[in-house]
């Protein structure tokens, strides 16, 4: 059977049957896309890599606590969603924070400064990528990994609803007041959205 066409609900029944070169799909197919949505919570790729790993070992050592009622991708998620929160206590707690280029790729929001014309050059976007951040980071959690989940990562309502264990409706509401303080928050740094 070739593993690459299974889906990752079936690849992790076949890991908890004993197939450990399933996990080793598991882990290809998710270890970029935890990293990077780690990173939205963290701005540093090296906890970013470390959190991602910590995910993927979780999942290996609990790899039977997982039920085929919920989508293999919102039990992962939820899993690294509660590191990243862990660590941002932690975070909060030594008081410092580490800023680091966000990607053009990775943004759903296209920024220009009303200043100037565009942002054609790539130390234009490192500036607009920072001011974004920097924007990201000065939102309530609740907003912020709402934001992240929905605009950076692309999961549905449903997906979400269900990692941060809230109410559809919240979902839906969290997001649109979140998008709303995101772009206030844009529009006081000179930012205008498109």
């Amino acid at each position: 059977m070739d593993k690459m066409t299974l889906t990752d609900e079936e690849l992790i029944l076949a890991f908890q049957n004993g197939d450990r070169d399933a996990f080793n799909h598991i882990v290809n197919r998710y270890k970029d896309k935890l990293t990077n949505f780690l990173y939205r919570f963290t701005y540093d790729i090296d906890a970013a890599q470390d959190l991602a790993q910590d995910t993927l070992l979780k999942v290996y050592i609990n790899k039977d606590s997982y039920k085929q009622i919920a989508k293999f991708s919102t039990w992962i998620y939820t899993i690294a969603s509660n590191l990243a929160k862990t660590e941002l206590r932690k975070i909060k707690r030594r008081k410092t924070f580490t800023i680091s280029d966000l990607s053009t790729d990775d943004r759903e929001f296209v920024i220009h400064r009303s200043d100037e014309d565009s942002f054609e050059n790539e130390e234009d976007n490192s500036v607009s990528g920072k001011i974004l951040e920097k924007c990201l980071d000065e939102l309530d959690n609740e907003f912020k990994n709402i934001i992240i989940l929905r605009d950076i990562q692309e999961l549905s309502y449903d997906e979400i609803s269900k990692i941060l264990q809230i109410p559809l409706g919240t979902v839906k509401s969290r997001i649109n007041r979140g998008r709303f303080k995101l772009k206030d928050l844009l529009k006081q740094k000179g930012v205008t959205l498109y």
